[in-house]
Formats: structure tokens, C-alpha cells, sequence
């Protein structure tokens, strides 16, 4: 099989030829048709992401494929939670099943192995790219905002970055959870995007009276944050009482520092949130929200905004898209 891969820290992915992975017991190979591409994966090439494989690997956190073979005797372990995502019966993932799944890396590859607890069968009619896409992003957002920060109706929630995938997710599930979204993001386009993703207010990132416009509109409940420093900066200075803080990313490059004394007399909370830590330390969660957002996507309640799919030769060109922070949605990887 071939395998994009980066061999030195802060290197370029080039390719491989490999000898084609070998599933054990708990596991399946896929034949990935898509991955998504994420934030996460420009870090991990310079050494910088939390879960940074050793050199060389392939990156890829999230794909769609169709299993190939398991290492079970028995055809077929069961998906994520033990149960597939309609009805709740178990369903066994059996070669030729199309699922999502979450590797952790390895999904820039053409097969790639995982557990099988790791993969749930994907909604039939969905298309390729937007299974792979839908994870991180749309995963991260639902839980950041529903389990960590317990977002309710009607309250306003803060969106920086909203047009790139991380952000439009959030504003889109923030949208279904009936939140008042504000979207943060540079240029009209983008702007537009987020507004046809269910955002009720609109301030271009580059507008100098970003602080008094969030204050005028009522200050901010929720804070989802892809960008951070001044960005973060301003949503801590609109925060309402109670307040709740998800620094979520940082893709302006300038980790903010929060001061704890603008903490204790707003009563505002902090909140911190890494997705991919769930999978193995607590699930439940985890699984819970992946469920919710399979039945959102199969009852078209929200599509996965996918900006570009790039070629599987051309990887460097799709992380350069997210380092650039040019694209409008999720860039997607198409790999078979």
C-alpha cells in the first residue's frame, strides 16, 4: 500500500510503499476512501501535537473506509459503544460495512488498522468526504459545548474562526442546540458561510469595534474560541456572568493567558476540552455525542461543509490550505 508520511520533525509528507497492515484480535483494516485533514495534523508534523506518533508516520486522524478483514475468529467486532448508532442493536462490522473512524493517525494511508470499538457504520446516502470530515470537528463541537459547557437555548454563544471547519461546526450544532450564535470570521464570505450555517449575528474579524459590538448585542454566555489571542482576549472581555470559556484551538498562533482575577469577579469559568482524550479515558460521552450527531446527519438535520477535496499525492497542499486559513469548511483527503 502507499502511505503519505513525514520522517523528520517539522518535514513535508512524502510517499511510501509499505507492506499492508495486519489487523489483530479487537481490530479491523479498512480501505480508506477519505480522510479528513485537521489542525491537529499540521502540529503532529512538527512534533507539537499532544499525541504526536514517533517519526515516520502518516497522519490522519479520521477517515471513511469499508473494512476489509478482521482479526477477530469471527467476522466482525462490533462498532463504536459495542452497538451501531440506529436502535441501539449491536451490528457487527463485517468486510464490506462503510464506517467512520476514528485512528488517531495513520489515515493519509490507502489501509489502514483500528479498533474496532473505534468505528461506527456510516449513514447510507452520506457521501465519502463528509463521513470522514465529520468526527473531529462536528464530534468536537457537540461535546465541548454540550457536555463540558452545557450550552441551553437562547443563550448567546461565540464563534471565532467560524468559517473554518472547526468553527462552522460549532456554529452549526451550536445553532441546533438553540443557542443565539454569534460568528466571528474575516471577510463577507466567510461571514456568509456562517450565516447559512445558522448564525444569528455577524462581525468580521477584523472589525475594531469587535468588544463594544459583542457588549451591545449583550455580552457573551459561551465563548468557542479556534483562534485565540486576541480573539480569545475579546470574548473574555464581552463574558456575561457565568460566563463559560472553551479555548478549543489556536490557530492565530498566540496561546492566551487568562487572567484569574477577571475569573473570580466575572464568576466566569474556563473550561478546557481535548476531544481525542475521551476515546480512552472516558467514552461514555464520547459515544453518547457520536450517536447524537449520526442521527442529526442521517434525519439531514446538518450537512459537513466540505471546502476542498484534495487528490491523496497532493497531502502538503491540503495542510497547507488549513495553515493558510483559507479554506471555508473541512478539506478532505481523497485517498481510494
Amino acid at each position: 500500500m502507499r502511505a503519505m508520511r513525514v520522517h523528520e520533525k517539522g518535514g513535508e509528507l512524502k510517499p511510501d510503499d509499505l507492506e499492508a497492515p495486519v489487523s489483530g484480535p479487537g481490530e479491523v483494516r479498512l480501505r480508506v476512501l477519505a480522510a479528513g485533514v485537521n489542525f491537529a495534523d499540521t502540529l503532529m508534523l512538527k512534533g507539537q501535537y499532544q499525541a504526536t506518533p514517533p517519526f515516520p508516520f502518516a497522519p490522519g486522524i479520521e477517515v471513511c473506509g469499508v473494512v476489509e478483514a478482521s482479526g477477530d475468529a469471527m467476522l466482525g467486532a462490533t462498532g463504536l459503544g459495542g452497538a451501531s448508532l440506529i436502535g441501539g442493536a449491536s451490528q457487527p462490522l463485517r468486510p464490506g460495512t462503510r464506517v467512520l473512524a476514528v485512528c488517531g493517525s495513520g489515515g493519509f494511508s490507502e489501509q489502514v488498522v483500528v479498533p474496532a470499538a473505534h468505528c461506527l457504520p456510516a449513514p447510507d446516502g452520506v457521501p465519502d468526504a463528509e463521513i470522514a470530515g465529520l468526527a473531529v470537528v462536528y464530534g468536537t463541537a457537540h461535546m465541548a459545548l454540550d457536555y463540558r459547557a452545557g450550552l441551553q437555548p437562547g443563550e448567546r454563544l461565540l464563534v471565532t474562526g467560524a468559517a473554518g471547519g472547526a468553527g462552522l461546526a460549532a456554529v452549526e450544532v451550536g445553532a441546533l442546540m438553540g443557542a443565539e450564535v454569534i460568528a466571528v470570521a474575516r471577510g463577507a464570505e466567510k461571514l456568509a458561510l456562517a450565516k447559512a450555517k445558522g448564525a444569528a449575528h455577524l462581525i468580521d474579524a477584523e472589525d475594531a469595534e469587535l468588544v463594544a459590538k459583542l457588549k451591545a448585542l449583550g455580552g457573551v454566555d459561551v465563548l468557542y474560541d479556534t483562534v485565540g489571542g486576541d480573539m480569545f482576549k475579546a470574548g473574555l472581555r464581552a463574558a456575561r456572568f457565568e460566563a463559560r470559556l472553551l479555548p478549543i484551538g489556536f490557530a492565530g498562533g498566540e496561546v492566551p493567558q487568562i487572567p484569574a482575577n477577571i475569573l473570580l469577579v466575572k464568576n466566569v469559568s474556563a473550561i478546557g476540552f481535548w476531544w481525542g482524550d475521551y476515546l480512552e479515558k472516558k467514552p461514555k460521552p464520547l459515544i453518547d455525542s457520536l450517536r447524537t450527531l449520526r442521527e442529526w446527519r442521517a434525519a439531514g438535520r446538518f450537512r459537513v461543509e466540505v471546502s476542498d477535496i484534495v487528490a491523496f499525492d497532493r497531502a502538503n497542499e491540503a495542510l497547507a490550505l488549513l495553515k493558510s486559513r483559507k479554506a471555508m469548511g473541512k478539506v478532505v483527503l481523497r485517498v481510494g
